[in-house]
């Protein structure tokens, strides 16, 4: 434990005495390089945590946690096998629905679209589509009514707006002697919603699942199965009774098969992008080291002086890993105010970058999500902290050592 006359040595060597001003710019530059890398990993991390968790939420929101998909894109008896999926242990819904790659037109504007086909209760239960309806209302899509919501972005692409009656065209229509004749279908839009993630916010057409079976010749058939459960992580352990079940018409596809790469890649970027910037706070370390090296080879006349007043070798080593320490605990304390200043005003940020520079820095096309999110770790936060006081405490044991073997009877031979 230090002692109180320890603490004050260790606070005036914190102050740059006469002609040691070149010691304490080293030492303030320390402390700022700690500060910045600290700053940097909570912001990034934050970030990464973010990017994962609202990708997660939105696209599970949409796809559910798995699906079951009828061979040839239908599935005829869905509705005993969606009773057999919702009585499994762990299943918190089963929800028929159809998806079908098609296009769409308005005024000679031609976009790619995904048709999504629900029920209208299991539409009003998706949160991610109702909680974010940004014109219009999801009360006009009535079965047989040829009305349509649509994403945002697509809404931006064909330049239409809710009123307007956009074409939907199939390629299955009639057979002539001049060969197929794609069906074309008016549709108007009641509703545009805005997800938040652009490729989705860019295709997604939804219509009542009898309009979409309507459109694409379906009958009574879905085209599958979305099945959502308490634990994702868990879905293939929960979905095991049913497959041999599924195999007879279908197969099961969980969330990590249709999302595996874009998962792990994030992994991987956040992984790799922890230990890069690590290094900025070892690059600080290694001036705390330094620092800590000058203010030892400047103070060898007191310390000298101390260990002929009493002072042990281990209360000098206390000393200057206390000074050591406390550069880097100033450091961390200076380094998280900044970083949690950053994720506050983290879309003033990008905002301002882009205006003074001229460059998207944030383009959803490219980075799926329409904003830049965050979601801190308050774990991440604490072994931040822990590390970089580890390595700050490390790079004291060094400069303490060679204060404590300071001989006096050297140093003060001619003085």
């Amino acid at each position: 434990m230090i002692t109180g006359y320890e603490r004050m040595i260790a606070s005036r060597y914190l102050l740059p005495g006469r002609g040691e001003g070149f010691i304490f710019l080293v030492a303030s530059i320390s402390l700022i390089a700690v500060a910045l890398g600290v700053a940097a990993l909570i912001a990034v991390m934050s970030v990464m945590n973010g990017f994962r968790a609202e990708l997660f939420d939105r696209i599970l929101g949409l796809n559910g946690h798995a699906v079951i998909q009828g061979y040839g894109g239908r599935l005829a008896d869905w509705a005993p096998l969606s009773t057999e999926v919702r009585k499994l242990p762990g299943v918190t819904k089963a929800t028929p629905l159809i998806e079908q790659p098609l296009m769409a037109s308005f005024n000679g504007r031609v976009q790619g679209i995904l048709l999504r086909g629900m029920t209208i209760p299991d539409l009003m239960a998706t949160k991610v589509i109702t909680s974010n309806v940004k014109h219009g209302t999801l009360a006009g899509l009535v079965p047989g009514s040829n009305t349509v919501a649509i994403g945002a972005r697509l809404a931006e692409a064909l330049g239409a707006q809710v009123g307007d009656s956009i074409s939907v065209i199939s390629p299955d229509g009639q057979v002539t002697p001049f060969g197929a004749v794609p069906r074309i279908i008016a549709y108007r839009i009641v509703a545009i919603f805005e997800v938040g993630i652009y490729d989705y916010d860019k295709a997604f057409v939804v219509m009542p699942m009898a309009n979409a079976q309507t459109l694409l010749r379906m009958g009574d058939s879905v085209g599958m199965i979305e099945v959502v459960t308490n634990d994702p992580d868990k879905v293939d352990t929960i979905l095991a009774p049913i497959k041999s079940r599924v195999a007879r018409s279908g197969v099961i596809a969980s969330w990590r098969d249709t999302n595996a790469s874009l998962f792990e890649a994030l992994v991987v970027e956040k992984t790799v992008m922890f230990w890069v910037l690590s290094i900025i706070i070892l690059v600080a370390v290694f001036n705390i080291l330094s620092s800590l090296i000058m203010l030892v080879r400047a103070k060898t006349r007191d310390i000298a002086i101390l260990r002929t007043m009493g002072a042990t070798r281990i209360a000098l080593m206390r000393i200057f890993m206390t000074v050591g320490t406390l550069i880097g605990g100033l450091g961390i304390l200076l380094g998280l105010a900044l970083g949690f200043s950053l994720l506050a005003w983290r879309a003033d940020i990008v905002a301002g970058v882009s205006a003074v520079t001229g460059a998207q820095l944030w383009d959803p096309s490219v980075r799926f999500l329409t904003e830049l999110p965050s979601k801190t770790d308050p774990a991440q936060v604490v072994g931040i902290v822990v590390l970089t006081l580890l390595m700050s405490f490390l790079a004291t044991l060094f400069p303490a050592w060679k204060a404590a073997s300071t001989d006096p009877v050297t140093v003060l031979r001619y003085e």
